[in-house]
């Protein structure tokens, strides 16, 4: 099966690469000339010239393929999936990221908005509006990341002020089924030469997907708010001040869901408690660039976010007996990186930075109950890195770069909870160097290669308080070693753009839940599996334009082995004892070597196509479609059908139908056209829909 999957993906990427495909971003006009960029390391650096796998897609890109909101993106992006299922995600590239849902387990796939790190798996559905650009990474970013990259990062960027550049800007509105209704907009304002200011606002309603049964009937429905206001001061050539903030109300209406044994549709779910989803939060940040005269750049980064994120759920989805949790954890987090940065045009390139996060989790008394069990406490993390980057010029167009991040990571458990008779405290700290050591060779203005060997690194956390039993509470890092060649190449005078890559990640320590090795018939436990696991891939892109007809592609293939690793199944009863690497075999002590990865479908891909008719009089009408394909994964190492463990295959189809004429531009649209009705993630035996099918119009005006 896999040996067909490759020669499929290898025949598909020979098509790909001799299609003419959509340059994936709003700089990309007709000549599709202008430089796609991206900016994750520090300084803006064209994307066919830097050694990444990446997708770059600008705002305008996102509201042509219908992407709103995060779970979207993987069927835009190759060897990404995003599994949903409410409030948090489980956000994973080429099969790493986060796999468990709870606070302990840090993500291995990090998102900066505007620079500011996000809550590593929670308030994660903000809307995309008013954005500039989005740049999806993958593979390990030790370097300049750091822990919590170990899978890729996600770097949002909203539009920002323009001095100068007068009041322009736009509003848009739409209507849909779902009683759906909303709107967005945004003004750019000049202050005076120096000054500028952007503000951007979004507001969006619908009602529920969902027919709840039972003792409860009701669902009233999402309700987002959320607005932003940037600030940009140069009172010199040489000095950038850029402020922002974003502040979010996000009603979610809450998140129904049934057993994973339920036959009925995924909409039609029987519940006996209230459910509610709401995230309330705010994001500051504060840039800074001065260049010296000798052309170095002193940037720094400071950012702070605070929120709390509230949810009421029926924990077993059924209406029968009572089954219930509430939480509401307050979260603040903030962060200061400063960098030094060497002018582009030497034959010596280098970054240096230094970074520390800081973040509270906070459990006030009352306020994280299931059923009858409680927890009240702080969960206290920091992290302090240092960080470098440089690159030398070769001849004959090779450069050889050099990259190191030193990491300290410290995590504190301060609490109570009602399954112990006493408070706990809990620490540990975990350090670790990652780096990156590139070769890239430049073969002309149209062919750019490069191969790498990269590390990266994910903290390990604390378990529940097993020291009172004489075990360890932690559990440890996550480290990969990834292996990478890659050529990315133009044709056309530019206006085919293509990505071709091939990696080996070896994967240690895998963070997951199974049943306590030794005491397995009271307790389950976060571990490590303690053998490596080992994937390999190929991805393809093509983004081009040819006069009127565009079309973007991209494809993953991907592979994923467990070495050896004995586990009990946390859902089924182990009344004896399982050692992770010598079991021995049971009924209940199953025997994972050479299993697939979680969250790791074998193939990945998607395609868009749109043709621009022009009407006489200057007015263009453009249909366009998308479709996303990621095929079945497995949402647990068990794989086991019983328990729904594996998620089928994901087919998104996405339409539009756009009229433009002058300032005013109307669209009708469908997502989901085929109104696929699909588990999005598992969760605590309950299974989390996929958005159904949604249409609408949708009429925007510039200005």
């Amino acid at each position: 099966m896999r040996a067909m999957l490759l020669a499929t993906a290898c025949a598909a990427a020979q098509a790909v690469l001799c299609m003419p495909a959509h340059a994936q971003t709003e700089a990309a006009q007709a000549d599709n000339t202008d430089e796609i960029v991206v900016t994750a390391e520090r300084r803006a650096r064209p994307l066919d010239r830097t050694p990444i796998a990446a997708t770059v897609l600008s705002g305008e890109d996102l509201a042509n393929a219908g992407v709103s909101v995060v779970d979207q993106l993987q069927f835009v992006t190759p060897a990404t999936t995003v599994n949903y299922f409410g409030q948090g995600t489980n956000f994973n590239i080429r099969g790493i990221g986060k796999t468990e849902t709870n606070s302990q387990t840090l993500t291995g796939v990090i998102t900066y908005r505007d620079g500011a790190p996000s809550n590593p798996g929670w308030f994660t559905a903000e809307p995309y509006y008013d954005i500039q650009s989005i740049e999806i990474l993958r593979g390990p970013q030790g370097t300049f990341v750091g822990a919590n990259a170990t899978g890729g990062a996600v770097f949002i960027t909203s539009n920002q002020p323009e001095i100068n550049g007068g009041v322009h800007g736009y509003v848009l509105g739409q209507a849909g089924n779902y009683n759906s209704l909303g709107g967005q907009g945004a003004v750019n304002l000049p202050i005076s030469d120096t000054l500028a200011a952007r503000v951007a606002l979004y507001a969006d309603t619908r009602d529920s997907f969902y027919n709840i049964s039972g003792p409860y009937s009701g669902d009233d429905g999402v309700r987002i708010f959320s607005g932003r206001f940037s600030l940009l001061w140069e009172p010199t050539d040489n000095l950038s001040v850029r402020w922002t903030t974003d502040l979010n109300y996000l009603d979610l209406s809450g998140f129904p869901a049934s057993p994973y044994n339920a036959t009925t549709d995924l909409f039609d779910v029987s519940s006996n408690a209230t459910n509610e989803g709401i995230d309330r939060f705010g994001r500051t940040g504060l840039r800074v660039d001065y260049e010296f005269d000798n052309g170095v750049t002193l940037r720094s980064v400071t950012s702070y976010m605070e929120g709390t994120t509230m949810t009421r759920e029926d924990s077993d989805g059924t209406s029968v007996g009572v089954s219930r949790g509430f939480n509401a954890v307050d979260d603040s987090i903030w962060s200061q990186e400063v960098n030094l940065i060497s002018p582009d045009d030497g034959p010596i390139n280098w970054v240096l930075g230094v970074y520390y996060q800081g973040e509270d989790l906070n459990f006030p008394a009352g306020r994280f109950v299931y059923n009858t069990f409680s927890l009240q406490g702080h969960n206290y993390r920091e992290n302090r890195a240092v960080f470098g980057n440089v690159g030398f010029d070769l001849p004959m167009g090779f450069e050889l770069e050099l990259g190191a991040r030193y990491s300290e990571h410290t995590t504190e458990n301060v609490g109570s909870h009602t399954a112990y008779a006493f408070p706990y405290t809990q620490e540990a700290e975990f350090s670790n160097t990652s780096g990156k050591v590139t070769l890239n060779w430049e073969v002309d203005d149209n062919n750019f290669l490069y191969a790498f060997a990269a590390t990266g690194f994910k903290p390990g956390g604390l378990s529940v308080p097993f020291n009172f039993l004489g075990f360890p509470p932690a559990f440890e890092e996550e480290t990969v070693r990834s292996y990478e060649i890659g050529w990315k190449a133009g044709f056309f005078d530019g206006r085919l753009r293509t990505q071709i890559d091939a990696f080996r990640t070896e994967y240690d320590n895998f963070q997951v839940t199974v049943r306590h090795p030794v005491l397995p018939t009271f307790f389950t436990s976060l571990l490590n599996v303690p053998e490596t696991t080992v994937m390999t891939g190929f991805e393809a892109q093509a983004e081009a334009q040819f006069g009127d007809l565009s079309i973007n592609a991209g494809l993953a293939v991907l592979d994923t082995e467990l070495g050896t690793f004995y586990a009990s199944d946390a859902r089924i009863a182990a009344p004896v004892a399982c050692d992770p690497l010598a079991g021995p075999a049971s009924a209940t002590c199953i025997n994972l070597s050479g299993a697939e990865q979680t969250y790791a479908p074998d193939l990945t891909y998607n395609i868009g196509v749109q043709y621009v008719f022009n009407i006489p009089g200057g007015d263009t009408i453009t249909p366009r479609v998308n479709f996303g394909h990621v095929s079945e994964q497995n949402a647990t190492l068990f794989a086991n059908p019983a328990f729904g463990d594996i998620l089928e295959a994901r087919n998104i189809w996405n339409g539009q139908l756009e009229w433009r004429h002058e300032d005013l531009t109307v669209t009708l649209y469908g997502t989901n056209l085929s109104d696929q009705h699909y588990v999005a993630a598992l969760r605590a035996g309950l299974r989390y829909a996929g958005a159904p099918q949604q249409y609408g119009i949708r009429l925007m005006r510039t200005f």
